[in-house]
């Protein structure tokens, strides 16, 4: 999808879209097209329910007076809630409503709203950021579908006289949908193309826009004494990786301490021999959403030039069942030094992140980490589809992604810890095991967790499982891969870490 952003002008040609206030009031842009198709949009306003109620649409075909092939009238909601969030799902719906219409552009004639939170440009470039974002496709293995079957919708111009600050301002919105869609294309992708090895060679493009990358095999791992990870990894002929990504953006601060960001990336999980059941089993190509939001995340603050010392850690693996594949009942060796007896090898990415954890913490002292997991089915018991759950050891970084969530649309819900979880994975073997009961699975993974993180330093873990992908659109979000978690991080960084 091809954003622009021009000068107030009505189309030739292609579609027109033009917004309306809640209550049905046409705006000044709206007014100048009702005018010119002699009383068109008021008199279908007139015959419909249409209301203007947020992302509510209403089609006129072929207006004559106007050389457009179609109005759509997008409802805006009240003007004073008319923020990001509510511009960009205005931009959405609009791709919605037209992707399959046969139109190639559309033309979305913006008015100021003075009541609004956003001025005329920002509500302009937010408009085409939710528009980039909707208009995401995942097709490349397509290769028999009909041609009334594909979008027709290519290009998306909004008219505004702030037409030059809209399109800076839309700059760096656009770097962040390059992180999103970088991670939806991650998470789509089938587990025959992407598996640690190959993943972590999309990582390592991001050199491309100034990230250091690193990259640990098997043997470099076993080295550093990452028994735990590479237990997960060992039923597999797909060798593991450890990644690390680095953004030095801080100003004159290179060994600035970095704010760190940990992804789970195990690239297909079958539940080794804890097998899981056949049935939807292809969902675990997205086991390594957790990475994907990370490798996203990174592209997005280096596409924008942020200011700030990002490290970025992904531990790859595959766990799969096999002869030398790890038992219920073994024993592992963290690198941190303590012992884990694995009861269940389903329980596997807890085994992943903790090495990852401490060798984050080992070698760069990071002032922050925030991992994200596709961890857990319980916390979609808990929570459904609609929040991540947090666990956090610190309440203003809690409070900070809590805010950061809802200010992008990618909510999470603060779950608790406590010592009597914690008990539930004491071992009477091992220092620890890597599960509870089936009460309170997800938090008991986090108390996992925990335990590998380090006195002093501020920790979030997001349990992702839920909300990774979506088998429903939204109006930014088409069903699939979803990217949750890069526009959350982004936000976070810019609001609280950038210097």
């Amino acid at each position: 999808m091809k954003i622009s952003f021009a000068s107030p002008k009505l189309p030739r040609g292609g579609a027109l879209a033009v917004g309306v206030l809640e209550g049905g009031d046409l705006g000044a842009a709206a007014k100048d097209v009702d005018e010119a198709t002699d009383g068109a949009l008021s008199r279908a306003i007139g015959s419909s329910r249409f209301a203007g109620k947020s992302n509510q649409t209403l089609i006129v075909n072929a207006p004559s007076g106007l050389d457009a092939t179609r109005v759509v009238l997008v409802g805006l909601g009240k003007a004073d809630g008319l923020d990001a969030r509510a511009a960009q799902a205005v931009g959405g719906t609009i791709v919605a409503t037209l992707e399959k219409s046969g139109d190639g552009a559309v033309t979305v004639a913006l008015d100021a709203v003075s009541e609004a939170p956003l001025d005329a440009a920002r509500l302009a470039a937010n408009i085409g950021y939710g528009a980039l974002l909707r208009g995401y496709r995942f097709d490349k293995y397509r290769t028999k579908e009909k041609a009334d079957d594909k979008p027709s919708l290519k290009r998306l111009t909004v008219t505004t006289a702030e037409h030059a600050r809209a399109r800076a301002a839309f700059r760096p919105l656009g770097e962040v949908a390059e992180g999103v869609f970088l991670t939806r294309d991650l998470v789509s992708e089938p587990a025959n193309v992407i598996f640690p090895a190959s993943l972590a060679e999309r990582a390592e493009a991001l050199t491309e826009h100034g990230v250091e990358v690193e990259i640990l095999d098997e043997k470099r791992m076993a080295k550093l004494g990452m028994g735990a990870l590479l237990g997960v990894a060992q039923g597999s002929a797909n060798a593991p990786r450890l990644v690390t990504m680095r953004w030095n953006g801080a100003p004159r601060a290179r060994d600035k301490q970095p704010i760190a960001f940990v992804g789970k990336g195990v690239t297909f999980d079958t539940g080794g021999i804890s097998i899981k059941p056949s049935g939807g089993m292809e969902d675990m190509k997205w086991d390594m959403g957790g990475a994907g939001v990370v490798i996203g995340l990174m592209r997005a603050l280096a596409g924008r030039k942020a200011r700030v010392n990002a490290v970025g850690m992904i531990g790859l693996v595959e766990n799969m069942p096999s002869a030398t594949a790890q038992r219920p009942g073994d024993v592992v060796t963290s690198m941190s030094g303590q012992t884990v007896e694995v009861i269940n090898t389903d329980a596997e990415g807890r085994l992943v992140l903790c090495d990852v954890f401490w060798y984050c913490q080992e070698k760069y002292r990071p002032s922050v980490i925030v991992d994200l997991a596709t961890l857990t089915g319980a916390i979609i018991i808990s929570l459904g589809h609609e929040n991540a759950g947090l666990f956090a050891n610190d309440d203003t970084l809690a409070d900070r992604l809590v805010s950061a969530g809802g200010a992008v649309g990618e909510p999470v819900w603060r779950m608790p810890l406590g010592d009597a979880y914690d008990r539930q994975i004491d071992s009477d073997i091992a220092d620890m095991k890597n599960v509870g009961g089936r009460e309170g699975g997800s938090i008991t993974a986090a108390q996992f967790l925990q335990r590998f993180i380090k006195e002093g330093t501020p920790w979030a873990h997001l349990d992702i499982a839920g909300v990774t992908w979506s088998k429903k659109n939204a109006p930014t979000v088409p069903k699939g891969g979803t990217g949750f978690g890069v526009r959350l991080l982004d936000r976070l960084v810019r609001e609280h870490y950038e210097g």
